[in-house]
This record gives structure tokens, sequence and C-alpha cells, in this order.
């Protein structure tokens, strides 16, 4: 019989593990990516590599890390050991996102800088993921319009970073000698290595506290009331065929939309272990009839479409349910390999990450929209509006890589309005404080604000998108990778579409020019890009008081 009082003790403690591998890994990282826009993840996982605690993080790393845990657990480590890997087709999701893995041992004789069981499997993972700012390739930040992977930076299989407790130096150095900012990318992994050998710590204290069978045997309670839990709400949603579908404008290369498709079955199955009957519920979501893969950045690997999905239905949950890989035991997902939405090498992926993660989003809650329509609000901005700028800062000398993803609209729901300027769905950072921004890179942020009247109107206005406007102070490469330029988010119920959004470089004689959602252009020191991202949809139809 579970306890519940037991359940939920172990259930934060677990989750305050995977918070302060987070705070220990922003508080010692050197990028203000990383420091200032919080663009990583941290988690903890059982000995069978499933997750069981998420911290409060980046909700496209956090659905897609068991795949790189997994890729890790190949490589045989041993106590002491840190595996590094960032491979999209071999666990990762796209280069930038640098993901460390670290098996823990909490029992026997100590080896390594940890306790070395009489066994050879651990009892424990612990795993911290961050984006780079830089991993080198073709365009400064590594977040271009490519073609190929090989173009897109330094792809790293499962390697050992360190080994028995020593840093391996070799392994660090030729990824060093690959990146524009070499110093900034050692402060990070630094950072991550920290953050991983703190959750190891915790996990040590908890099995010193409490015993390590009893704490693993929460850790499969947690597993199990998970599961519950999903299955009671695919319970509550009607059984049927949902189907929806959107696209994303292009994919940089060819002028034509991608299409995303996807059918949700919800389906009621007779429980193998029932003798009365008793049925479960579960659903499957298939994407076959997405567009085959492309030549352009946007394509998406398994992991984050499986991400995506784990994300969107975490959300319908109470928000106490514990955040554990119990909760995809009743979801199946069918990603047919070589299409957008799960690509083969050597496609290109670095959008597919940051872009197509959030349009599979809106594909799905376009569809959920039919069977639970009081649950799902209209689509929110859509894009990450990805922005990197690279040069040679005068101040230093020395090369510089800047990159930031730029809020929008949430969408509206259905008895509020959408929330303006925020970092919605797949992701859950920042905007870069403007000290922070001027302080490190030669930039100056020339504007900053909501861009008024940009929500869908309806009963309920989609939140409105930002404005920002950053002036180079050095010659630049600027590269932008964003989406939502051709079409607004859509609005529900009645409600209308979100502002389209749209990028523009004033030149040093005054001039402007548009940009396409997916390019890469030269500034001048004194020149200007600005962003103006889109707003949410709006839900229900417009009355005499809405806007």
């Amino acid at each position: 019989m579970r306890d519940p009082i037991e359940l939920e003790v172990f259930k934060n403690l677990y989750h305050s593990i995977a918070e302060e591998m987070g705070a220990a890994l922003r508080r010692t990282s050197f990028s203000p990516n990383i420091k200032e826009r919080r663009d990583y993840s941290c988690a903890v996982f059982d000995s069978a590599g499933r997750v069981i605690a998420m911290g409060d993080h980046m909700p496209v790393h956090l659905g897609s890390m068991p795949m790189s845990v997994a890729a890790a657990v190949k490589s045989a480590m041993e106590p002491g050991d840190i595996v590094m890997l960032n491979d999209p087709f071999r666990g990762g999701t796209h280069l930038p996102d640098i993901t460390l893995v670290m098996p823990v041992y909490v029992k026997g004789a100590k080896s390594g800088g940890q306790e070395c069981p009489p066994h050879t499997r651990p009892d424990f993972y612990v795993a911290s993921r961050a984006h780079h700012a830089d991993v080198g390739g073709t365009y400064p930040g590594s977040m271009g319009p490519c073609t190929e992977i090989y173009q897109e930076g330094f792809r790293i299989p499962p390697v050992k970073i360190v080994r028995g407790g020593k840093l391996v130096a070799d392994v660090l150095a030729v990824l060093l000698h690959n990146v524009r900012t070499p110093e900034e990318r050692e402060g990070d992994l630094g950072a991550q290595i920290a953050a991983c050998q703190t959750g190891a710590r915790r996990l040590g204290e908890i099995c010193a506290r409490y015993g390590i069978a009893r704490t693993k045997r929460a850790s499969r309670e947690l597993l199990d009331y998970s599961e519950e839990m999903m299955r009671r709400f695919l319970g509550g949603v009607p059984p049927g065929i949902y189907r929806a579908e959107d696209f994303l404008d292009d994919d940089g290369v060819e002028d034509k939309p991608v299409r995303i498709a996807v059918t949700l079955s919800v389906h009621r199955r007779r429980r193998k272990s029932s003798s009365r009957g008793k049925q479960a519920a579960a659903i499957t979501l298939d994407f076959s009839g997405s567009d085959p893969q492309v030549q352009g950045a946007i394509n998406a690997v398994d992991a984050i479409t499986v991400s995506a999905c784990y994300y969107v239905f975490r959300c319908l949950l109470r928000e106490d349910v514990p955040a554990t890989a119990g909760l995809l035991r009743p979801i199946k997902v069918i990603a047919p390999p070589g299409t957008v939405v799960n690509a083969k090498p050597p496609a290109a992926v670095a959008g597919g990450n940051v872009e197509t993660s959030q349009r599979i989003v809106d594909v799905l809650l376009k569809a959920l929209a039919q069977a639970i329509p009081d649950r799902i609000p209209a689509a929110a901005s859509g894009t990450m509006n990805n922005l990197t700028i690279g040069g040679v800062d005068p101040r230093t000398g020395e090369p510089f890589a800047y990159y930031e993803t730029i809020a929008g609209g949430m969408g509206a729901r259905p008895g509020k309005d959408g929330v303006s300027g925020v970092h919605t769905h797949m992701t859950n950072s920042l905007n870069t404080p403007a000290e922070a921004l001027e302080y490190a890179y030669p930039v100056r942020l020339r504007r900053y604000s909501f861009r008024t009247g940009s929500g869908g109107r309806g009963l309920h206005a989609g939140g409105d998108g930002i404005v920002r406007e950053i002036e180079v102070l050095a010659d630049a490469q600027v590269t932008l990778l964003a989406d939502r330029r051709s079409r607004g988010p859509y609005g529900l119920a009645g409600g209308g579409d979100g502002a389209r959004g749209r990028t523009v470089v004033t030149r040093r004689d005054g001039s402007e020019e548009e940009l396409a959602g997916k390019t890469s252009v030269r500034l001048r020191s004194g020149e200007r890009v600005r962003v103006e991202s889109p707003g949410g949809g709006g839900w229900g139809a417009p009355d005499k008081t809405s806007r």
C-alpha cells in the first residue's frame, strides 16, 4: 500500500535536488545566456535512466533529456565519470545544447571521489543541459540558416569529459579549439560539471538518511503515480479521433510552407492485470501527415517531438503531479523517420529545437481544442525569435557571440486574456537585461517595449509581443532564425489571429530593410536590428467591449 505522505516527501526531495543543481549551474556559469537568460535544465534519473524529477527549467530540454541519458549509459560509465554529448542523432537535440550525464553510486568503498558499490549499475543518474552561445560552425552563435548539420557546429558523440573524477583535458581541448569563445565555453562546462556533482552529493545524503531501498522504492512509486494521474486525465477526454495541422513559414531555403499534422486517437484499453474488464485510458499521437524533412535548419529529431508531446500533456495536469517518465506511459508517439518531426542525418536541425518544437505544440493544442475546448488556449507567438550577433569586440580584440530568444504574446485562454511579452511553451527563459547585455557585448539596447495591439482580438485578447531594437557597436554578423512571419498565431472559438512578427534592419543612412525570418546579414558599426515579435491569438468572438 502506497504511503501518500512519504510519496509527497520524496517527490519534493527529488525536485529540490534538480532545482539546486540548476541554481548551482546558474550561479557558476560564465555566459549571460545561462546566467541571465537561464537557458539550462537539470534532472534526476533512476538506475534505469527514467526521469524521476525535473527542475522548473526549459521544457524543450527536459522532455528530451532522457534520450541523452540513454545514449550516455551505453558509454559504460564508472564511478566519477561524466559523459558529454550534443549529437542530435545520438540523444541530443541541436548542437548548442550540450548535455552532461553523471552516474551516481551511493554504496560501498570509495573510488574516483564517489562511493563504489559492489555492482556495476549506478543507483541513479543526474544530468545538466545548457545552451552554449557558440559551438562553432558557419555562423557566430551556431544558430544560422544552414543546410546540413556539418555547417551547424562542433558535433559531440557521447564521450567522457570527466573520467574517475578527473577532467579529460584532451577532450576539452578539442572542443575549445573549435568554438569562437573558448573561455566562456570552458566556464559554462565547468558550471555544468558542478551542477552534476551537486546532484550526486544530495542523492547520497538522501540515501544515507532514508536508506537506499526506501529511496529507490519511492522513485518507482512516483513513476507509477504519475502514470495513474495521466490516465485519470485522459479518462476525462472524450474518446475519438481529432486531427489538426499548422505550418512553419518556410525552411529558409525554399519559399513554401512546411506542414506539421497530427492525429490524436483517444481510446480505452482493458488492463492486462484486471479480471473485471477495467479499462485504462491511453492516447496515440500520430504525426504521419507531416512533410518530409527539408533542406533548411528547421528539422526536428524525434527527441524534440517527444519532448513537445510530453510538455503539452504535462501542462494539462495539476501542478503538483510529479514530472516523471511515468507520464509518458499512456502516450504513444508516432513520428515517421525522414519527416520534419523525425529527421535523419545529415539534416540541419538547429531550428527544429526552437521553432518546430513550438509548432508541434500549436498543432497538438489545436487538435485538443476539439476534444476539451474549455481547457485549451489560443496559439501563443509560436516562435522563439532566435537572434545571434557575432564579431570581434573592439574593447578586447577577442571574438564574441551573443545569443538570445525574444519573448512574444501568450495566447488568450477560455477565461482570461493572454499575457504580454512572455516566453511561452517550449521556452522558459528570460530576455537578457539591458545592463548585462551592454556590459558583455559591444551593443546598445535602443528600444525594449511591448508591441501594442499585436495580440489577437476576442472575448479574451491575446497578449502583445515585444519590440526589441539593438545597435551594434562593431561590425558584426547578425543571424535570425524565426517564424510566424507569413501567418499570425491562430485564435480559437472565434478569436482573431495574433499579429505576424517582423524584423527590420536600419542602415547608417537611415534606410530600412525588412529581413526574412531565417537569414544572416552583415551590419556595420552603428547599424541596428529591430525584432517585433508576434502577439498571441485571441479566444472567443469579440464583443463591443473587447479591443
